[in-house]
């Protein structure tokens, strides 16, 4: 997804409210032209602040509907003129629900005149705003690339070379071929992406097997490359449907944390992160002065650990280990520190794959030993979260030198950003194995949902302070 798809789509939602809110004070202002022209009288008169405050209340509840009738679409080449219907239909939508609803309670508003009014404008404002910013974004789309998606084609055969053709004529598709290859060898398709740069793959070759194009989705999942084909007899699942054309698109979805998907999850992060931080902050405060009493060296440790798309960041974490003994730059001794921790893993480490995992490591301070049983050690990461280097729930996230250890499947595990909590943590923190943890982090990917965020942060309450084994 674009970020000038993104912007613009979420431009759409304030702009909206405000031409709704703007039509609503049109058709009060004009209230009185049924009376100027002899058509009826005005029966009463009506508080200007009590209507501002019902089109406030009301204008919500019209982007709400908007939203239920798809007109949030984060897509550059959308058709304008559906678009314009939809919003039609919507507003109308919007128009009955008042009408019941006054019919219901009719001592809350009872001009007709203003509602209708309200009704006609309202569809015509919103429909304006909209199409000004179309014709915005197609400019900057024809003239500027921007919004332009990079496409490979995988298959010569009429079908694509007709799909080439139309895609180089009509620059408002919104595409531009980088190349067109009849092999879906990955070797091709990683040079063709490090030269020419890929946003899109459509595929139509019947002679590529599975298997070839299973290893495709993969990388294009780690690579956050859209994947469409042009179907033959794989089936999949988790797909939608299109038509470029005339022709059957299907586009296979990797995860639905894109477009608003990644809005909604960021804006649930802000939220619980800022939440997190006033409940935890008397349990912080306190274990601070616990570690700055019992250990010298600092209170935070910041844990340098690879997150979404490869990108490294620090973890906050309450320091649970001496001094002496952590792997960070700052540690004037950490040279002995990896020797030491070297030996640990290899005679002490219960865990197998790429991540280790320390018994009765003996590196903890005494206080390091309580907040690292009941995870109070990983509170600070409220604000990796509340700052955007990790989410409230997803993969956790792992040490370089683990992640050189990941087979090129366990990858896909970079595609989101890292998070506080997840479906391996709730189903079995650190005693899982590393598969097992995998799978259960790949079906997050693929299934997510604002609501299973929420059930996931809710069982975590009921994990976060079960001790764990003695490690």
């Amino acid at each position: 997804m674009k970020r000038s798809e993104l912007f613009f789509s979420a431009l759409q939602v304030p702009v909206d409210f405000l031409m709704l809110v703007l039509a609503a004070l049109t058709a009060f202002v004009i209230r009185d032209v049924p009376q100027i022209i002899s058509l009826k009288p005005k029966l009463y008169t009506f508080p200007f602040d009590i209507y501002l405050k019902i089109v406030l209340l009301v204008a919500p509840v019209f982007i709400l509907i908007y939203a239920l009738e798809g007109l949030y679409a984060i897509r550059t080449t959308r058709k304008f003129w559906k678009e314009a219907a939809k919003v039609f239909s919507a507003t109308s939508i919007g128009l009955v629900i008042i009408i019941v609803a006054i019919f219901l309670k009719r001592e809350w508003f009872s001009s007709r005149f203003i509602i209708l009014a309200a009704w006609g404008i309202g569809t015509a404002y919103v429909v304006l705003a909209r199409y000004l910013i179309h014709l915005v974004q197609k400019w900057l789309l024809r003239n500027r690339g921007i919004g332009v998606y990079r496409v490979l084609l995988i298959g010569r055969n009429g079908k694509m070379n007709i799909l080439a053709r139309l895609i180089a004529q009509d620059k408002n598709l919104g595409y531009r071929v980088v190349d067109q290859i009849d092999t879906a060898h990955l070797k091709i398709v990683k040079e063709i992406r490090e030269k020419k740069g890929i946003d899109e793959i459509i595929l139509c070759e019947p002679s590529i097997t599975d298997d070839e194009q299973e290893k495709l989705i993969d990388y294009c999942a780690i690579h956050n490359v859209t994947y469409k084909y042009i179907p033959t007899t794989m089936q999949t699942s988790k797909y939608e449907l299109g038509v470029l054309n005339g022709e059957p698109l299907i586009e296979v979805r990797h995860t639905p944390l894109d477009g608003w998907g990644r809005i909604m999850k960021r804006v649930f992060d802000i939220g619980a992160s800022t939440i997190g931080i006033i409940f935890t902050s008397p349990i912080m405060i306190l274990t601070a002065v616990a570690i700055w009493i019992d250990n010298d060296g600092p209170i935070i440790y910041k844990n340098e650990r690879v997150g979404s798309n490869g990108k490294k960041f620090f973890v906050y974490k309450f320091r649970y280990m001496k001094w002496e003994n952590c792997i960070t730059k700052e540690n004037p001794n950490l040279d002995s520190a990896l020797k030491f921790e070297k030996e640990l893993i290899e005679n002490q480490s219960v865990r197998q794959g790429p991540l280790y995992k320390i018994k009765a490591d003996p590196r903890k301070t005494r206080v390091g030993k309580i907040i690292e049983k009941y995870s109070i050690d990983e509170l600070p990461q409220f604000f990796n979260v509340l700052f955007g280097s990790m989410s409230m729930v997803g993969p956790r996230p792992h040490q370089e030198r683990e992640v050189e250890k990941y087979m090129d499947y366990h990858r896909r595990l970079l595609t989101i950003k890292p998070g506080i909590t997840g479906m391996a943590q709730v189903a079995g923190r650190s005693d899982l194995d590393f598969n097992r943890e995998y799978h259960l982090d790949l079906y997050y990917i693929e299934n997510w949902s604002l609501w299973l965020d929420i059930q996931i942060c809710l069982k975590t309450f009921g994990v976060l302070f079960r001790k764990r084994r003695n490690l």
